[in-house]
């Protein structure tokens, strides 16, 4: 696959998965807090469902996990700003910004 030129749908795979994997350990979370059995089976339910959707990329392992850990750090700071209403620092702005760097050069220099 030519690394400059990656498909629309990698991306959305990517932000799908980050999004099933930081919600299905919220729900877990939240299952854990109220003791309830089936929010801790949806919650590994969707936690199964990112990795099946991340790895539908045939991608070489290394550099699939590369880029979507940029993709997932960046989901994750975004859902607790807004789904759990967390004040993020700048500090974690910065490092979120470090990460995603890092996904970039394993995308187009890896």
């Amino acid at each position: 696959m030519n690394q400059l030129n990656v498909p629309a749908a990698a991306w959305v795979i990517f932000v799908l998965a980050a999004v099933l994997e930081v919600g299905g350990d919220a729900v877990i979370r939240k299952g854990l807090m109220g003791r309830s059995l089936g929010l801790i089976a949806l919650g590994g339910l969707m936690l199964a469902a990112y990795g099946l959707a991340v790895n539908t990329l045939k991608w070489d392992f290394s550099r699939l996990l590369g880029v979507y850990v940029a993709v997932f750090a960046l989901v994750s700071v975004l859902f607790g700003r807004f789904v759990f209403g967390e004040a993020v620092s700048p500090g974690t702005w910065i490092g979120v910004a470090v990460i995603v760097l890092g996904g970039g050069i394993v995308q187009f220099f890896g």
